[in-house]
């Protein structure tokens, strides 16, 4: 019997998690899109892990640049989630940004909660994703609260 993939999107619907969006540049251009599927994979080495998808303009150029930017947002950055997340604007998902570079050369989006600058250390086909692990070359850290996603919407933390 076949899973149902309404079923299976609604299981995934279910995992609350901060907000990424993974930048790369190659030759001058500069790519990013938001993903859903990052995780951290080692403390020695230091490595993280992002799952971009095989029809997405980012992703071979992630391939092509061996590198890339784990941009975790900040709250208030729905904004730039949605903006990286939507398909054919790829063109001005950078307008307006004052992006710095980290060593791997890959753009770091201004105001993010986080950002990893990494080496991409291996890839691996995974049905419509490829796997990306990235080593991380540097890392940066802001003192404010995460964007989070639960259920198709945007969250914040509430104290307990």
């Amino acid at each position: 019997m076949a899973l149902d993939p309404d079923l299976f999107k609604g299981a995934l619907r279910r995992w609350a998690s901060g907000v990424t969006i993974i930048t790369t540049c190659v030759d001058g251009e500069v790519a990013g899109m938001t993903v859903s599927a990052f995780s951290s994979v080692s403390l020695d080495p230091p490595l993280v892990l992002a799952c971009a998808d095989k029809s997405s303009h980012t992703n071979p150029l992630i391939a092509s640049a061996g590198a890339f930017a784990a941009n975790i947002l900040s709250a208030g950055q729905e904004e730039l989630s949605n903006r990286f997340a939507k398909t054919g604007n790829e063109a001005v998902r950078f307008d307006g940004l004052d992006c710095k570079t980290g060593a791997s050369g890959s753009p770091w989006i201004p105001g993010a909660l986080a950002v990893l600058d990494c080496r991409v250390e291996a890839a691996h086909d995974a049905g419509d994703h490829i796997i990306y692990v990235g080593r991380v070359l540097d890392c940066t850290v802001n003192d404010t609260e995460p964007l989070l996603y639960y259920d198709a919407r945007y969250r914040a933390l509430a104290d307990r």
